[in-house]
């Protein structure tokens, strides 16, 4: 049997990163098992679903890196089956028609609360005579559920669950305007597009075993049910935007590579013995449910963010150079010349090695594509004021001495030049450094006369020394 997956989030906001790991860890099961995933979008709720919600699912899987087979389906175009199958129900003396009124419903919905217990429809139409219902009263088709034993899921990573029956009521099938409800339109689904293995959040555990009984008495095979633990904050409280619960598409903003990313939602409740670095074909290699604990995972920024520069650094230099353009073209909105461009790689190197996101990458090349003069932040303005112009124009004709423009001889002109004014390299390497970059941190004085080249090099220290512009 080939394992069939599925992915089914609701397009009412974008894909957020709960979601982001449920995919992931179907995808990774089928994967493993030489299957494939489905992607169903549940677009019942249309004054909630929207198309730029549906587009960000789509772009956002894309990135991540996760793929889907055949086009998406929508639940909504498939109202006319669920109906269907609701109405086979009816027919097969499984489902009945409900009369109740808005009324006995809220009768029912304050006896429930005043005696402490949730709210169980009281099967009062269940075996009465439709001819007793009111005149042109509307009907929702409901559930004949079994009402004695016991309904039993045997969950890959919960283990059996089992819930009486006598505890459950007769839910809604078709609602009264016709529409299926949620319960209903998931298992049909997931029948037709035989999904054999559903992996999802344990908030939808006891879902499962109400839609068990819809299986049992359509007379079809059930899937295999894995309810994954979900997603706390670090602080151990349920997730929220203020732990980072973010739409992928943030995380793709704050400058997190896929590969990272998915490295990272992997580690989320899943273990493989003290492993944290798995590149995603070792990962479809080891994934199986076994490995998912039952305990709530805690999602942790810092340690995103740490994963997430281990990435920067191990990835190929010619590719991470594309990426930063991007990511600078979009932060200073602007294209760059041919020589500009020639300094990020030679750059890379030195800057991939303190930066734990893009956004952090590009904010410490930005000196090497700025155009001049360059904006300087507030505090190193101070450094080139008072002595500093006289010993950059210095600085200046020393640099101008040097013929082949490598890091040995920059060193060796710029320590010479600190020996001759008996000064620590140190208080010559601040004002030379903010007139290259602006800014007070970088990487080392030689390699950023390096990076930047003889002219430009030249140019940015002359804009601020007592000598002119060549």
């Amino acid at each position: 049997m080939s394992v069939i997956t599925r992915f089914a989030p609701s397009p009412t906001g974008f894909l957020h990163i709960g979601g982001a790991r449920t995919a992931l860890f179907n995808w990774l099961f089928a994967k493993h098992h030489g299957g494939h995933m489905l992607l169903r979008i549940e677009d019942t709720d249309r004054a909630r679903s929207t198309d730029a919600a549906v587009t960000a699912i789509h772009e956002g899987l894309t990135w991540l890196g996760l793929d889907w087979q055949g086009k998406p389906i929508s639940q909504f175009a498939r109202a006319g089956r669920h109906a269907e199958v609701a109405r086979q129900l009816l027919a097969e003396g499984k489902a009945y028609h409900c009369y109740c009124t808005p009324e006995e419903l809220a009768e029912m919905r304050e006896t429930a609360k005043a005696e402490s217990r949730s709210l169980r429809y009281d099967g009062r139409w269940r075996d009465r005579d439709p001819g007793e219902a009111p005149k042109e009263a509307a009907p929702v088709i409901r559930l004949k559920a079994p009402q004695s034993g016991a309904t039993v899921v045997d969950d890959l990573v919960q283990g059996q669950v089992t819930v009486q029956n006598s505890e459950m009521d007769d839910m809604v099938l078709l609602r009264a305007d016709g529409t299926p409800t949620y319960m209903l339109a998931v298992v049909v689904d997931d029948h037709d597009m035989a999904i054999n293995h559903i992996i999802r959040g344990d908030d939808h555990l006891t879902n499962a075993i109400r839609q068990r009984q819809i299986y049992d008495l359509m007379g079809w095979s059930p899937p295999h049910f894995a309810h994954i633990p979900l997603i706390h904050g670090a602080d151990g409280a349920k997730l929220s935007k203020r732990h980072g619960a973010l739409g992928v598409e943030a995380y793709r903003g704050m400058g997190i590579l896929p590969a990272a990313l998915r490295n990272y939602l992997l580690r989320l409740g899943w273990s493989h013995g003290d492993d944290e670095i798995i590149e995603t074909e070792q990962a479809v290699a080891w994934f199986d449910l076994d490995g998912v604990g039952k305990s709530p995972a805690r999602f942790d920024i810092p340690r995103l963010e740490s994963l997430n520069s281990h990435y920067i650094r191990a990835m190929d230099e010619g590719a991470l150079c594309r990426l930063l353009v991007d990511q600078l073209q979009a932060a200073l909105g602007c294209d760059f010349s041919a020589d500009e461009l020639a300094r990020l790689p030679l750059a890379m190197g030195a800057l991939k090695e303190r930066a734990k996101t893009l956004v952090e990458l590009a904010d410490a090349a930005a000196f090497l594509v700025a155009g001049r003069p360059l904006a300087m932040e507030e505090k190193v303005a101070s450094l080139l004021t008072g002595e500093a112009p006289a010993l950059l124009a210095r600085a200046h004709a020393c640099l101008q001495t040097v013929t082949e423009w490598d890091l040995d001889n920059l060193t060796d002109a710029i320590r010479g030049l600190a020996d001759r004014e008996d000064l620590k390299l140190g208080n010559l390497a601040q004002p030379l450094r903010a007139a290259l970059t602006g800014r007070s941190a970088s990487p080392g004085i030689f390699e950023v006369l390096y990076f930047l080249g003889r002219q430009e090099s030249l140019d940015r220290i002359s804009d601020h020394s007592s000598v002119p512009t060549a």
